[in-house]
């Protein structure tokens, strides 16, 4: 089946609001499908005539698609809960998001669109989180607001919500598994307000929807393909966050992931990400270097750690032989390299991948780095 990656044109310019919804709402259409569709057909309100045709010869007896009564109501639902319909073929649907396989078709938004599209980085961890941790939160997404960047989270309890609070000021936006309108947990009411009033709030279920357990896992991917990062803090194995860090590495985002205790099962997921090839970051500072910010711009909540960038060679021939001026006999931590570097992780690991091709570096057990 497709995939669902389909890049922006204007073939469903032709299409209403009405037309979109009855498609994506229609039963046995998800994205993927939807955007199969709609490239084949041309428009969502063509695949609409023809959805009955192609259910009949897929063998699917009495197939309906959604009755435009469901989509009025939906319509109304939206507009009553001062939501705004932003579809794929918008300019105001975000680039990055349209770029994710299976791009959710409609978004519903409530505040200010343009913060989809402001440098946005996620910032998540573990609901249970210590407060260590949730310190950790506040002062990450402290210091990427002061940096120009917009912090995307769940608003899920713990490190979700000190992220979501701490970048207000600065603009935040979070990503719901039900309706815009449906706030979970329901203490976080007044914050979800605020951050409609600073930020925005996004869901692609209808307005009203309540979240089930299947939606948290696809309102991950959304998480993860507005962002240009994903900053982990805090996560237990096997949990949801390492499903939003999986998403991202599917997608071409940064990972990146702050440490913890290896006795402390609240880090255990932050640790493995690490050991898997996860960029190691200890405050905003770091996460501005690797996606090539200089730190001094960023206005840090917490002191910058590394020094200010390097301009990056354009010579790939220089990059190498700087890495290899940092190699010895006796292994390098690799993200070391790489935070020295001072260069985008995405270029560094470009490098390290091309000198290990060439025999020119040798990869050892524990993520570190020999020269060859």
């Amino acid at each position: 089946m497709d995939t669902g990656h389909l890049p922006f044109d204007t073939r469903g310019a032709q299409d209403d609001d009405l037309s979109v919804l009855r498609l994506i709402r229609s039963r046995r259409v998800g994205p993927a499908t939807y955007h199969r569709l709609v490239a084949e057909h041309g428009s969502a309100r063509a695949a609409l005539d023809a959805l009955p045709e192609i259910a009949a010869a897929a063998g699917i007896a009495g197939y309906e698609i959604c009755p435009e009564g469901v989509a009025a109501a939906e319509l109304a639902a939206g507009r009553k809960c001062g939501a705004r319909l932003v579809r794929c073929d918008s300019p105001l649907y975000p680039s990055a998001l349209r770029e994710i396989d299976g791009a959710p078709p409609v978004l519903w938004l409530r505040g200010d669109p343009s913060w989809l599209s402001r440098k946005p980085v996620a910032v998540i961890g573990a609901r249970n989180a210590s407060s260590l941790g949730l310190r950790m939160a506040r002062g990450m997404a402290a210091g990427l607001g002061e940096a120009g960047h917009t912090v995307v989270a769940g608003l899920a309890r713990g490190i979700d919500t000190a992220a979501h609070n701490a970048a207000l000021p600065t603009g935040t936006i979070a990503v719901m598994a039900g309706g815009v309108d449906v706030i979970y947990p329901a203490e976080n009411v007044i914050l979800a307000a605020q951050i409609a009033e600073k930020g925005a709030l996004v869901s692609e279920q209808p307005p009203g929807t309540e979240p089930q357990a299947r939606h948290f896992p696809t309102r991950n991917r959304i998480v993860s393909g507005l962002s240009l990062a994903v900053v982990v803090i805090e996560a237990a194995h096997r949990s949801g966050t390492l499903i939003t860090a999986k998403n991202a590495l599917d997608q071409g985002r940064e990972v990146m992931a702050v440490p913890g205790h290896p006795m402390d099962a609240r880090a255990g997921g932050c640790n493995q990400l690490i050991r898997d090839g996860a960029l190691l970051v200890r405050n905003s500072a770091d996460v501005c270097a690797a996606l090539g910010q200089e730190p001094e711009l960023a206005g840090m909540a917490e002191a910058p750690a590394i020094p200010a960038s390097r301009p990056e060679p354009a010579d790939p021939a220089q990059i190498e032989a700087r890495i290899l001026s940092r190699l010895g006999p006796s292994p390098s931590d690799e993200n070391d390299v790489i935070r020295d570097l001072g260069l985008p992780a995405a270029t560094a690991s470009a490098a390290i991948l091309s000198l290990e091709l060439q025999g020119r570096l040798l990869r050892v057990p524990g993520g570190r780095l020999a020269l060859g």
